[in-house]
C-alpha cells in the first residue's frame, strides 16, 4: 500500500489541468456562421478538410487491447475512424465550446477539432462502459462514450509525414541531431470531458501512455504545454521560475522560432519566490515537472487559443521508478 501513496498529489495535479493539455480555449466568443460563405472560403474549408482526412487506424499490438480499466473506465488506443472523429468532437466541445477557443471554417461546420496530424497519430481514448451511444446503423452494438483523449505522434512517423507538431513553435532540429537513434513520442491535444476530471481519468490515461511507451520502447516525451493567457508580462513569475529552476540540459533545449519567440526571464533568479511560481504554473506542467520534465528556451504566444506555450522534454529514464511503477501495466 505505501508505495502507492506517493502518485496522489501528482495525479491530482496532472488530472486538474490534464483537459488543457497542449491546446487551451480562450474567453472569446464561438465564431457563428452569420452570412453566406464565398466560393473561395468554401474552397479553403474543403481543401482543409480534405488534408485531415483520417485513414483507418492499421493493426498494431495494442490495437483492440484495453490498455487500464477502473470501474465503468477502460482506456485503450482508437480502433477505427469514427472513434478518432468522436475524439475530435469531444476536443471541440472542450477547447471551442468550454474553453471558447476560436473555430476554423471546418471546425465550425463539422463541430469537431481537426488538423492534418490526426491522420498520422495515434488516439488514446478513456471510455465509459456505463453510458451507451446508440450505433448509427442497424446490427451495430451501441458504443460507449469518449470521456478522455490524448493524442500520441511517434518520431519515425512525424520524420516521414510533416514532423512534430511543436515544431510549428519551436526549433527541434538540434535536439533531434543530438538525440540520434532515440525513439520520441510527442503528446498532444489531451482533453476530458467535465464530469470526468478526477484521478481515475488521469490515471487511465497515463496508464494508456506509458503502456504506449513500453510498447514501442520510448526513449522520451516532448510535446508543448500551455500557460493561459497571452501577455508574457503577466506571467513573468511562472516563465522565469521555469528558466531559472526547471530549464533544460542542452541536447534537450529547444529554442522557440525568432519569428514567435518571447522571453521566460522575465525576473532575475533572485526575484523569483519559487513556492508562489508554483502556486501560479498550471497544474499540467506542475505534473510534468514531478515526473521530471525540463523546459525549453522561450515561450509561444497561440492567440488562437488564448496561450503562451512552453516545450517541455521529459526523457523517461528521467521518470522515477516509483511512478513507473505505478503506471506500468499489471
Amino acid at each position: 500500500m505505501a508505495a502507492n501513496l506517493f502518485h496522489r498529489e501528482a495525479v491530482a495535479a496532472l488530472g486538474a489541468g490534464l483537459h488543457r493539455g497542449v491546446q487551451w480555449g480562450v474567453t472569446a466568443p464561438l465564431a457563428k456562421l452569420t452570412r453566406r460563405p464565398t466560393s473561395a472560403e468554401i474552397a479553403d474549408v474543403l481543401a482543409e478538410a480534405d488534408a485531415i482526412r483520417l485513414p483507418e487506424p492499421g493493426a498494431d499490438g495494442l490495437k483492440g487491447r484495453s490498455l487500464g480499466r477502473i470501474g465503468n473506465l477502460e482506456v485503450r488506443l482508437a480502433t477505427r475512424r469514427s472513434e478518432i472523429r468522436r475524439a475530435q468532437r469531444l476536443r471541440f466541445k472542450v477547447f471551442y465550446e468550454e474553453m471558447s477557443a476560436v473555430p476554423t471554417g471546418l471546425a465550425s461546420l463539422s463541430r469537431r477539432d481537426a488538423d492534418a496530424y490526426d491522420s498520422l497519430c495515434d488516439h488514446l481514448l478513456v471510455l465509459d462502459h456505463d453510458i451507451l451511444k446508440p450505433a448509427k446503423t442497424p446490427f451495430r452494438a451501441p458504443r460507449p462514450k469518449v470521456v478522455g483523449t490524448y493524442r500520441l505522434l511517434r518520431g519515425e512517423v512525424a520524420e516521414r509525414h510533416h514532423g512534430f507538431y511543436s515544431e510549428g513553435e519551436y526549433d527541434l532540429s538540434p535536439v533531434l541531431a543530438a538525440q540520434g537513434g532515440r525513439r520520441l513520442l510527442e503528446l498532444g491535444r489531451s482533453c476530458v470531458l467535465k464530469p470526468y476530471r478526477g484521478k481515475r481519468t488521469v490515471e487511465l490515461l497515463w496508464q494508456g501512455i506509458y503502456a504506449y511507451v513500453l510498447h514501442h520502447r520510448i526513449d522520451a516525451l516532448i510535446g508543448c504545454a500551455s500557460l493561459e493567457g497571452t501577455d508574457p508580462d503577466r506571467l513573468a513569475l511562472p516563465l522565469s521560475f521555469l528558466h531559472h529552476h526547471a530549464r533544460a540540459p542542452e541536447a534537450w533545449r529547444a529554442c522557440a522560432l525568432p519569428e514567435r519567440a518571447v522571453r521566460m526571464d522575465r525576473l532575475s533568479k533572485e526575484a523569483v519566490d519559487p513556492k508562489a511560481a508554483l502556486q501560479a504554473l498550471p497544474p499540467l506542467i506542475k505534473g510534468y515537472l514531478r515526473l521530471g520534465a525540463t523546459f525549453g528556451d522561450g515561450a509561444v504566444v497561440d492567440r488562437q487559443f488564448g496561450t503562451t506555450d512552453v516545450f517541455v522534454a521529459l526523457p523517461v529514464e528521467r521518470i522515477g521508478a516509483r511512478y513507473r511503477g505505478h503506471f506500468a501495466p499489471a
